[in-house]
């Protein structure tokens, strides 16, 4: 797995851009409101959505598996703390942080990974900590194709397993977890206008 997230990394950079996601920016806002001062990302990447939480006065964490991903992060001058390493493997620091922010991530994972990376992310959040999930919906163009592994879990290429979610598997995976709000953002290509949108959900919790 490691090995595709190297050899695939530019590939995705160049597929987002360098600009934060509209799921990063309404995240900044609702941290703010919530008062959100220490912020852990896992899947951080190269930091491209890191960088609107920095500049709003938030510290930020990050957990990134792509050794590539680090370099260029730290090549664009972003100096925060981040754990080389996969976020099934967490935690990584004993921290309890006020909020968690994890984007186009948790549909990469299996059943399993998925049930342990969501309850590890919950302990790590402080009481009344926030954490907010953007993921792949059913209602995305590429969902059903390639070939099915599960229900609503499929690959789409070879190195590609995604599960799609809708509100009915977000409340059965998030229901013990503070499941506050579900609502679907579309997230734009900002470097490449002519690609379609990525249909997503946005999952906010409390830890209660």
């Amino acid at each position: 797995m490691t090995e595709f997230w190297e050899s695939s990394f530019v590939e995705n950079q160049m597929m987002w851009g360098f600009e934060p996601s509209d799921s990063a920016i309404l995240t900044k806002d609702f941290f703010l409101e919530k008062g959100v001062k220490d912020l852990l990302i896992p899947g951080i990447g190269y930091g491209r959505n890191a960088k609107v939480f920095i500049d709003n006065g938030i510290n930020v964490t990050g957990i990134e598996i792509s050794k590539t991903a680090i370099e260029l992060a730290r090549q664009s001058g972003l100096d925060f703390p981040i754990f080389h390493g996969s976020v099934t493997d967490m935690p990584f620091d004993q921290k309890q942080y006020d909020g968690i922010f994890c984007y186009a991530l948790l549909h990469l994972l299996n059943h399993r990974d998925r049930e342990k990376f969501i309850r590890d992310c919950y302990h790590q959040l402080k009481p009344n900590g926030y954490m907010v999930f953007t993921t792949i919906s059913k209602d995305a163009p590429m969902y059903g194709k390639g070939i099915q592994l599960d229900k609503d879990y499929f690959q789409i290429r070879e190195g590609v397993k995604m599960f799609f979610y809708d509100s009915d598997s977000i409340r059965q995976e998030f229901g013990d977890y503070g499941l506050l709000e579900i609502s679907e953002i579309v997230e734009p290509h900002k470097n490449k206008e002519n690609k379609p949108p990525f249909t997503f959900l946005m999952i906010k919790c409390q830890k209660q």
